[in-house]
């Protein structure tokens, strides 16, 4: 007799939010339904709090727009950046949950070689559920994928590996490259499907792109925060980047994974790379000292917590890099403020559970929840 088939939960169903900035209505969830409705989005509106974001039937969301942020976070606010996809950090900060997917509006389903659809959250659990080796490199990129194992000579004290924070996906066709690359490379697509996941070493940096991320808010979600970018601020598409220098520098410091490869989403459109440029104008120059300065960084032993070395590193950006601009004066406040409104709407579990701040309802968190 034919036993019924169970149907499998989808992975991480009440422990994984999915967070999306967007300024128009989200028609490309159409093709993630599949794989993405059995999960709470958060979706945070840039732009004019008046136009109407139309989300397709049958998702479980909420809805935060510009007016959400101010009353959700008061004085604080002025941490959330402002017509730039840095907002979505608004949505990490927010969320209840201990995973965080992330993904843009302009990213569809990329298919595999073999022409089968990739569910890239499924990937990203993966990922994020399975240790990181960032200590020594192992030649087979990620030796807890399934036909992969520790090469010889791998040391089998370090086999454990560490807990992964951050899992960073990639993108078939439209490449992430900045204007100078687009402006010379303008007809240039990525056909390449390398079929790899590897941990970044310890004390290597890499450049983090937020339209294809996931990460355990637990373990690395303060260190989070996509910085002052977009409206009134002298540069923007450092977002990401800026939130990935923070979190590397952290999780080496605190013996946390960031693993790079797999899974890979379809970049659509190109954003146009002379607005770009304006954008980046800036960031193109500096980074060349922003990057030594993250290199060179050492936190402090007392630092044993993501909002300590969050906070430790925060003085450091004001102390070196104040002479590079004031930008970076007010960066380094907007870190402490965005650690503060973290932790009035993070309260520890132990002090939550006796009395939630007066300031964070979220049972009501938006009048356009659904």
């Amino acid at each position: 007799m034919a036993h019924p088939i169970t149907p499998l939960s989808p992975p991480l169903k009440d422990e994984l939010d999915i967070v999306i900035p967007t300024i128009r209505n989200l028609d490309f969830l159409e093709m993630w339904r599949p794989f993405l409705q059995p999960y709470h989005l958060i979706i945070v509106q840039d732009g004019d709090p008046a136009k109407v974001i139309k989300v397709p039937d049958g998702f479980d969301y909420e809805l935060y727009n510009r007016n959400d942020v101010n009353r959700v976070l008061g004085p604080k606010a002025s941490c959330i950046s402002f017509k730039d996809s840095a907002c979505r950090c608004f949505g990490f900060l927010v969320s209840k949950k201990k995973y965080i997917f992330t993904i843009d509006d302009d990213c569809f389903v990329a298919k595999d070689p073999s022409g089968k659809e990739i569910n890239a959250l499924a990937q990203h659990i993966q990922n994020l559920l399975t240790p990181s080796t960032p200590l020594f490199f192992n030649t087979l990129y990620d030796p807890y994928r399934e036909g992969a194992d520790f090469v010889r000579g791998y040391p089998f004290s370090l086999r454990e590996g560490v807990s992964t924070a951050i899992s960073h996906g990639l993108w078939l066709n439209i490449p992430d490259y900045d204007a100078p690359t687009q402006l010379v490379k303008p007809r240039e697509r990525n056909t390449r499907y390398v079929d790899a996941v590897m941990t970044i070493p310890k004390g290597t940096l890499f450049p983090m792109c937020g339209m294809n991320l996931a990460f355990d808010r637990e373990l690395i979600g303060p260190a989070m925060y996509f910085g002052l970018m977009g409206d009134g601020q002298p540069i923007g598409r450092y977002d990401d980047m800026w939130a990935g220098w923070c979190a590397k520098v952290i999780c080496d410091h605190l013996n946390l994974g960031v693993k790079t490869g797999l899974p890979y989403i379809w970049h659509s459109k190109a954003s146009n790379p002379f607005v770009n440029l304006k954008k980046e104008y800036k960031g193109i120059y500096w980074q060349e000292e922003i990057i030594p300065f993250f290199q060179s960084i050492v936190l402090s032993k007392e630092c044993t917590t993501v909002q300590e070395c969050y906070v430790e590193l925060s003085k450091n950006v004001k102390e070196k890099l104040g002479s590079v601009d004031p930008y970076f004066q007010k960066l380094g406040d907007a870190m402490v403020t965005w650690i503060e409104a973290w932790e009035e709407l993070n309260p520890p579990k132990e002090a939550s559970a006796a009395a939630e701040p007066k300031s964070v309802k979220k049972e009501e968190p938006s009048p356009k929840s659904k």
